[in-house]
């Protein structure tokens, strides 16, 4: 449970700081977000997230 709640949390806190960085300093910083987004739909089909791989490394448990 714990590392849902991180993967969540990082990919949420990317997609609000990607928007901060569009708004005040790029509008390129945009495909970032895509980028976040791709993945998480990725990762919803798939099944496999690169987060859950590299918390696992980290040794953070379910």
């Amino acid at each position: 449970m714990m590392k849902n709640r991180i993967v969540r949390g990082v990919a949420g806190s990317f997609i609000l700081i990607s928007l901060l960085l569009a708004i005040y300093v790029n509008q390129n910083w945009l495909w970032f977000t895509t980028f976040v987004g791709a993945n998480l739909l990725q990762s919803s089909i798939s099944k496999w997230c690169l987060m859950d791989t590299i918390l696992e490394k980290l040794g953070v448990k379910d």
